[in-house]
């Protein structure tokens, strides 16, 4: 916790070891603390993030060891995800202007008046509004869960006493909705099916039926405490999968034991777990999906390129796992508008990195943490104006949308893509069923929901009257050039030309931003080079599948006399606490996102596309526009073949072992009734 110094902050033992002296002092004053910050908990999914925290901020909980409950976070900006762990561990979270807040002020809070004073005068700090009403109500519960559960019981209780179910007069209840909009956004839409209406209106609560639950290995433990907290043998949710990818690589001996232990859990209520080594969480999930449904998972990337998806804590994954729903206030939307035709030698990692940078120019996002303007924290990012893109291209910009702290995403894409997927998806379940994969009859519902909607291809779109919080219109004639997010923060960027000629040390080409593509595009430039590499170069393809392809095309030899460190398949470096870079180093990556130390300590680590990594680890620096445009014709005349995705129908040795496997009429049935639902 807080191990990197920063103002006001000394940590014990730089990187390793937070402030626990100072906090301590300040412990001793006799004061309850609260955390504060500028930009708080970015992207975060950890419960374990809480619970560091809690357990300096919380209150203990009477008969329940090592857990802690209450305490005050406070952020001119907090994450989405952290700020509903922080509800669901009964804290309060509250967002306002931080500036006049300092380590050590003593402060006085009134949550019903919404000012914090100085400590015993009336001289206000800051002043604030609170979330949703209901969050009092939360904090007093314990949580969120609690407060939803005993809402709940209370309500069947006066109905079994005769007497009305409305709870009014006992609990804050949400804000209703004024009026009708003039038309809804393709994220209220598909929230709102997922509700059984036709869409739900920015700061409604609602609670949608969750489609899809993903938990990876990290928080998968904690999951499963949570789990056996709701008492739950047998999950409500559609499908529920867990993954091994955060630690499969490098193992602790508490994670071989999960390794061990918690796929037969999964399993045994209803679950698909994958295998240690299979690779990353996000490319394996969403080949499970079913276009306009709504899901989550315990990874703050599970940002589905069909449907939409509400990424969210250990507590929450649990609860939507083992009830089939989840607690939301619907968030407003923010629309990304692209136009026009992509230059040649731009990627779509590019489109990534123009939304902040576009976003910047217009002064709807500052890089500065103090004061910081984010357009898009909290709200949905709706992308539209590139519909043929393929599913796992469309996945790039969703994944990207974490690092923007927005609460969801959804992009507008074409049948044709969508039906491609699944097609090629249908095989690929059929697959794991026949290598042994279960829970067997989960995956046979969810391929005959697949087949059901191939049979009738339906796909939500947004009214023409839909109201956004912003709309970002962006021309891609106007990108000539790659954009990069520069060290070390995802949201500052600039051209290449801005920054050419930086000496780089290392390279990374992996993480879930990336695809089969784009290793056949750096592979591509590495054999034309043909020699050892300048730097330290790391590659690791996100599935098992991806490296198993590559290797039958040739590319792994080209990986080996390049010199590149090749990762089991999986989260690798950008995981940021098992295999790091050097100290100081300067990086160009793939990954997901650059903060301060998180590749390395005291590393600088610039994101950019799998092209131009490639290139940059060929020269030892990042190269100017020209000579990137020069190595990238290469590319762009072969782009056919190199942007070839991961089909499985077409691969025979799939086919083969696909055809093997027959759905039962029981499952099909079943999987009826629920796309018909639409749940």
């Amino acid at each position: 916790m807080l191990k990197n110094s920063r103002d006001g902050i000394h940590p014990e033992k730089e990187g390793e070891i937070g402030p626990l002296k100072q906090i301590a002092d300040l412990q001793a004053q006799g004061h309850p603390l609260a955390y504060v910050g500028d930009v708080v908990g970015t992207g975060s999914s950890r419960k374990s993030a809480t619970n560091s925290l809690l357990w300096f901020m919380g209150e203990d909980i009477p008969h329940v060891p090592n857990i802690k409950s209450g305490g005050v976070c406070i952020g001119d900006k907090i994450a989405p995800i952290f700020f509903n762990t922080m509800e669901d561990s009964g804290a309060l979270p509250l967002e306002m202007d931080v500036t006049g807040l300092n380590t050590g002020d003593v402060i006085d809070i009134y949550p019903r008046e919404g000012r914090v004073t100085q400590s015993g005068t009336d001289t206000v700090l800051s002043t604030f509004g609170l979330k949703t009403p209901v969050i009092l109500d939360e904090v007093r519960a314990g949580g969120r869960i609690p407060l939803i559960i005993g809402r709940g019981l209370t309500s069947k209780a006066r109905v079994a006493l005769g007497r009305d179910a409305s709870v009014a007069d006992t609990f804050r209840l949400p804000d209703e909705p004024n009026g009708t909009p003039a038309g809804y956004t393709l994220a209220q839409k598909m929230v709102g099916q997922a509700c059984g209406v036709s869409g739900v209106v920015p700061g409604q609560y609602c609670e949608p039926a969750m489609t899809t639950v993903g938990s990876q290995d990290t928080t998968g433990p904690m999951t499963r405490d949570e789990l056996k907290s709701l008492a739950c043998l047998g999950f409500s949710a559609d499908l529920v999968m867990q993954s091994f990818c955060h630690t499969a690589a490098y193992p602790k001996p508490v994670d071989v034991v999960t390794h061990h232990t918690l796929p037969d859990f999964i399993r045994t209520r209803g679950g698909v777990s994958l295998r240690p080594g299979d690779g990353i969480i996000h490319s394996w999930l969403n080949r499970m999906l079913i276009p306009d449904t709504v899901g989550t998972g315990g990874d703050s990337h599970t940002r589905f390129p069909i449907g939409i998806s509400f990424p969210a804590g250990s507590g929450l994954v649990a609860f939507a796992g083992a009830t089939g729903v989840m607690p939301l206030d619907m968030p407003e939307s923010v629309l990304v508008r692209f136009a026009g035709e992509m230059q040649p030698g731009v990627t779509l990692r590019d489109l990534v990195q123009a939304i902040p940078y576009t976003a910047e120019k217009m002064g709807l996002l500052t890089v500065a943490k103090q004061g910081k303007k984010n357009i898009f924290s909290g709200k949905i990012l709706e992308i539209e104006g590139l519909p043929q893109l393929k599913c796992e291209q469309a996945f790039e910009l969703s994944d990207a949308s974490a690092e923007r702290s927005a609460a969801g995403c959804t992009i507008k894409l074409d049948e044709d893509p969508i039906k491609e997927y699944l097609q090629s998806n249908v095989v690929m379940l059929k697959w794991m069923i026949a290598e042994g994969y279960g829970d067997a009859r989960t995956l046979e519902r969810r391929i005959a929901r697949m087949d059901e909607w191939l049979a009738n291809p339906v796909l939500l779109e947004a009214d023409s009257g839909a109201d956004y919080a912003a709309v970002i219109d962006i021309n891609l004639a106007d990108i000539k050039e790659p954009i990069l997010a520069l060290p070390n923060d995802p949201d500052a960027s600039a051209t290449l030309s801005d920054v050419a000629g930086e000496h780089i040390d290392e390279v990374f080409i992996g993480s879930c931003m990336t695809n089969i593509g784009h290793f056949r595009a750096a592979g591509k430039l590495l054999k034309e080079f043909g020699a050892p590499v300048p730097t330290r170069l790391w590659v690791c393809p996100p599935t098992k599948m991806d490296e198993a392809q590559l290797t039958s095309e040739g590319y792994y030899s080209i990986f080996g006399t390049a010199g590149a460190r090749t990762e089991m398949p999986g989260c690798s470096l950008c995981m940021g606490n098992q295999a790091r870079v050097a100290p100081k180093s300067t990086v160009v990556s793939t990954s997901t996102r650059n903060f301060p130390n998180r590749l390395g300590q005291g590393a600088n680590v610039y994101l950019a596309s799998a092209e131009l990594a490639a290139v940059a680890s060929i020269l030892g620096r990042l190269p100017t526009a020209d000579e990137y445009r020069d190595y990238m014709k290469g590319v762009d005349s072969t782009a056919a073949d190199t942007y070839r995705y991961l089909n499985f129908d077409e691969l025979p040795d799939f086919v083969e072992r696909a055809d093997s496997v027959e759905i039962s009429s029981e499952m099909k049935e079943a999987a009826h009734r629920l796309q018909c639902g639409g749940n």
